[in-house]
């Protein structure tokens, strides 16, 4: 149905895009803060993941056009402690991330929790998994095309658009 004329609709971009962008509330002297990372994408879009004191891990996505950002979004919900360090990685539209979380993980206990995290799209819906008692995903790298996901180095976890997660 067309507006009528002299009536004007807001983009849905408009009532998405209207946050400013936060950053981890753990503490940290340094710059840059291990508790954030962004990444920008070819498009011009932008991703920041961080994290959020009891709450877990949390995400945001910029764009261009509303020169704004989204309101945060919890992609994974924990009270235990944020490690330090959050890798990205992006190409072709396809966004993922390593995070990892445990009992005094900041002072240099090992992780409880490892995410591998992806989002593609409009970054409104992310697939998370978790492995419990790991020491981490080393690495993460996504295809060319955007496709598909490796997460790990020895251990081996694969995403794909089609598949999701599925362990090797």
């Amino acid at each position: 149905m067309k507006e009528p004329s002299g009536s004007a609709s807001a983009p849905p971009e408009s009532t998405v895009y209207t946050s400013e962008l936060q950053k981890s509330d753990l503490p940290w002297s340094g710059s840059p803060s291990p508790y954030s990372a962004e990444v920008k994408l070819g498009d011009g879009r932008r991703v920041a993941l961080h994290y959020r004191r009891g709450e877990g891990f949390v995400e945001q996505h910029y764009s261009p056009r509303a020169r704004a950002w989204t309101a945060p979004t919890v992609v994974y919900r924990t009270t235990t402690d944020a490690c330090q360090g959050i890798q990205l990685r992006t190409r072709n539209g396809t966004v993922a991330a390593i995070a990892d979380f445990g009992t005094y993980c900041y002072d240099g206990e090992p992780p409880t929790e490892s995410l591998a995290v992806v989002g593609v799209g409009d970054l409104t819906d992310w697939s998370v998994h978790v492995t419990k008692d790991f020491d981490g995903w080393e690495r993460a790298s996504v295809s060319d095309d955007g496709q598909r996901v490796v997460f790990g180095r020895d251990t081996i976890l694969r995403w794909s658009r089609t598949k999701g997660f599925e362990r090797k």
